[in-house]
């Protein structure tokens, strides 16, 4: 059984997507599954081309960097051809309407006098994704669960019309994972687009400026530590994310804590222990260009042998090639 999951570029890879998914790739993933940097979502909205080829190979050197399997880690642009050719032939299968009603569309174009075609069209390019790689999970979010529904619409009218070719994939929700904020407004998830990076720790930032951060973290007056995400959210962030690195229980840990000065070093210490490793070896790999520049292409190749035959049969029963 193939799983499918991806991490978009559009900024630095930082400690909610280390938490929430890049730790639990390295742990669970079989070298059947699929992870993959998705660079063609971040062309959506507007870039620097400079940034995201940069980004995009960070991204890359911290997933080999965290354990996620070499043999399962790819490019989506490496197989810019492939998926542009099955991209238009499940664009002739999508309607307009099935498209224009994804909801991360209307959030994202509304109010906006422009927004790039990519923006509608996405959608289908993600079916590509998972229908090319012969998925048959996608562990996603609630923003994402429609857009695997349109790929299962897709394959099923696809296979229906032209003959059997694509698995039926399926989302599921994956295992619970840490929620993490960000730690100037615990209102919001910790993000790697946030406009301040004050409350965003990222993984390739420095020891001393992790400590610095999680020092300024938004609190409040109560002066109690207890776990209370709904009075006190920023407390709470903190003991989830202490949690997330000691896995111990958030009320365990508040009870063994005197105040927001200790509950604060003790967060920052166990982020920095936890994500020294991952920094360096990140590290490490970007100084080594050429290394990376093999396992990148030795992702791309394992990606390409397993899709050509299922591209192939898409192109040849729609009637092309």
């Amino acid at each position: 059984m193939i799983r499918l999951s991806a991490i978009t570029p559009s900024g630095p890879v930082q400690l909610g997507n280390y938490l929430g998914a890049i730790r639990r790739w390295a742990a669970e993933g079989t070298d059947e599954d699929v992870y993959f940097i998705s660079d063609l979502h971040a062309m959506t909205s507007s870039h620097n081309p400079t940034r995201l080829r940069a980004l995009t190979r960070e991204q890359l050197a911290v997933l080999i960097a965290a354990g996620v399997d070499p043999r399962s880690v790819s490019v989506q642009s490496d197989l810019v051809r492939e998926l542009g050719a099955l991209t238009w032939v499940l664009e002739c299968t999508c309607t307009y309407g099935e498209a224009a009603r994804m909801i991360q569309f209307k959030e994202k174009s509304a109010g906006r006098s422009s927004v790039r075609l990519s923006l509608l069209t996405y959608p289908v390019l993600m079916a590509a994704d998972i229908l090319l790689q012969g998925a048959h999970e996608v562990p996603v979010g609630d923003d994402q669960a429609q857009h695997v529904e349109l790929a299962r619409v897709l394959a099923r009218r696809f296979n229906g019309t032209y003959g059997e070719v694509f698995v039926m994939p399926k989302s599921v929700i994956p295992p619970t994972a840490a929620r993490v904020r960000d730690l100037a407004d615990p209102s919001r998830k910790m993000a790697k687009t946030a406009k301040d990076a004050a409350g965003t720790v990222f993984v390739l930032d420095s020891p001393d400026l992790v400590r610095r951060k999680i020092k300024r973290a938004v609190t409040d007056d109560i002066g109690i530590v207890q776990y209370a995400p709904e009075t006190q959210p920023g407390v709470a962030n903190l003991l989830e994310i202490l949690a997330a690195c000691t896995a111990k229980d958030p009320d365990e840990i508040a009870a063994s804590l005197s105040g927001y000065a200790e509950l604060k070093e003790t967060a920052a210490e166990a982020v920095v222990e936890e994500l020294r490793d991952v920094r360096e070896r990140t590290q490490a790999l970007l100084d080594d260009p050429a290394e990376l520049d093999r396992v990148r292409a030795h992702g791309a190749e394992r990606s390409l042998e397993r899709c050509r035959h299922r591209l192939d049969a898409a192109l040849r029963m729609s009637g092309l090639g």
